[in-house]
């Protein structure tokens, strides 16, 4: 019997799925996820990760059932597993989206593809995103993505099932992988139906936060789609959001202050959307950038100066400035934390606290659920100014906490020892006077951490030395390859696609530092 096999990868959903679509009108499929422990030891992998794929996985199970097919749930490495199931059931097509990872996904879908030319299997992939995959040039980049997301969704389609021709265990653990066990108590729930829900509930109701609401901690979690999740294990395509985005805006009344608001942030999202596929084919256009300077007249200038000390500050959250530590903690409690704040996070430890992007990168990335290494290291550079084309961005972490949280209502809730400390010195807590701390029940440097460095000094040091490096001449040479290589050209408006301005002039790259907002 001639059969193809559906290997799911990130794109956990039957709807919109072309690869399954083209499969299943071929004749039968086998559905197929395989649970790689190489993958999992890799040090971007997490628990939460696991959790949420887990019950993605669940969901993608279900759908496929009603449409007569159940999913395979195989642990192994994928050639491996490929060799074992073409040698009891020779399949002819091995059909997927293309996936913009880590290096080692990069390297294993080599191997499945030279594996695939050696047994006559047929070998293909359809884009997952509005990333274009072998781009010769950027100029073209914006016509591929817009026609990507106009093209017709794909319906789930009916199945005729192929068994899988040995009885497989239970997929492993968490823990059976050699992950940690701890997960943050307050992610996400992964799966398709928990994705439309947020969806639905963006659209229509909390989009009218999104312009205003995204930037600060205390109003992001609502303000913004939270939909990063579910686009980065595809339980959601691209496409479909960003279809379902512009149908809201077009049917969206005139002349009414909410629909105006609503319209507003809904534009506003089109555009993230878009840069969110504009720096995943930066990994997809260079690999090297998730482990090598992008610009490599940058080398060397954190390299050799790692200070665990300040590494440890960082994570464990004693900094001592507030709301660095409360964006830790909110991190480790909800898998989450609205891009500003990540941006904030990235260049305290770029900055004051001198650390390699590299390291850092790998503690986030496993910190985010919603982690996707496409975006993920795209930004690490970017924040920490290894790029050589971007404006260099230093976030001052007391000045974002009066701007961000002016209150305090956001450092209070993460942090409980700053609850009594009155709002004078509630983002500078190692000024207050000992009679205050006294009275707050407090003493700073034991209930309360001292700051690791002097902040203006540290900054001001790693600030001259980077420009001090970005003035060489062979640096500044550098710069133009770059830009051609991974610039931004244009964007698209985030009106419905009848009335695109294809003319709007692209934002500046200072100004696409803060437009990743889901």
């Amino acid at each position: 019997m001639t059969y193809s096999v559906v290997w799911f990868k990130r794109d956990l959903r039957a709807a919109d799925h072309r690869a399954l679509a083209e499969a299943a009108r071929l004749g039968p499929v086998l559905c197929l996820y395989v649970v790689e422990p190489s993958l999992w030891a890799q040090p971007d992998a997490a628990a939460q990760h696991h959790a949420f794929i887990t019950e993605s996985l669940h969901a993608l199970a279900d759908d496929l059932r009603s449409l007569g097919a159940p999913l395979h749930v195989v642990t192994g490495e994928v050639v491996r597993v490929l060799q074992r199931l073409h040698a009891l059931a020779p399949f002819a097509r091995l059909v997927a989206h293309e996936e913009t990872g880590n290096d080692l996904t990069f390297q294993r879908d080599r191997a499945v593809a030279q594996w695939c030319r050696a047994n006559g299997v047929i070998w293909r992939e359809w884009p997952q995103f509005g990333v274009v995959r072998r781009l010769a040039n950027r100029n073209t980049w914006q016509a591929h993505w817009e026609g990507h997301m106009a093209a017709a969704l794909v319906p789930a389609p009916p199945l005729q099932d192929v068994a899988l021709p040995w009885a497989e265990p239970p997929a492993l653990s968490a823990s059976e992988l050699g992950l940690p066990a701890e997960l943050p108590p307050r992610r996400q729930m992964g799966g398709r139906h928990e994705g439309l829900a947020v969806l639905q509930d963006f659209l229509t109701d909390r989009c009218a936060q999104y312009r205003g609401g995204i930037s600060s901690p205390l109003s992001a979690p609502s303000a913004c789609s939270r939909l990063s999740p579910y686009l980065a294990y595809g339980c959601l395509s691209m496409r479909e959001v960003v279809q379902a985005t512009r149908y809201q805006i077009a049917t969206l009344p005139t002349g009414d202050p909410s629909a105006s608001r609503h319209r507003a942030g809904l534009q506003a999202f089109v555009s993230r959307l878009y840069w969110h596929c504009h720096f995943i084919q930066k990994l997809e256009s260079e690999p090297e950038l998730e482990w090598r300077n992008l610009h490599r007249g940058y080398n060397g200038l954190r390299e050799d100066d790692w200070n665990e000390a300040h590494f440890q500050a960082l994570i464990q959250a004693r900094t001592g400035w507030p709301l660095v530590d409360a964006c830790v903690t909110m991190l480790r409690h909800t898998g989450w934390l609205n891009f500003r704040m990540r941006a904030m996070l990235v260049s305290v430890a770029a900055y004051p606290l001198w650390l390699h992007w590299r390291p850092v990168g790998l503690w986030l990335a496993r910190q985010f659920l919603d982690y996707e290494p496409g975006i993920h290291w795209s930004q690490m550079q970017m924040q920490s100014g290894t790029t050589g084309i971007n404006t260099t961005r230093v976030y001052n972490p007391i000045k974002q906490a009066h701007d961000q949280d002016p209150h305090g209502h956001f450092v209070r809730r993460w942090l409980p020892y700053l609850r009594k400390v009155p709002q004078t010195w509630l983002f500078e807590p190692w000024r207050m006077p000992p009679d205050v701390q006294a009275r707050c029940g407090v003493q700073v440097g034991v209930d309360i951490p001292l700051p690791v460095v002097d902040l203006d000094i540290a900054t001001r040091t790693a600030k001259a030395r980077l420009h001090s490096l970005r003035a060489q001449p062979d640096v500044k040479a550098g710069k133009a390859a770059i830009v051609t290589r991974h610039g931004s050209r244009k964007r698209p408006a985030g009106r419905a696609p009848a009335r695109r301005n294809a003319s709007s002039a692209a934002p500046s790259p200072q100004a696409t530092q803060l437009t990743l907002e889901f």
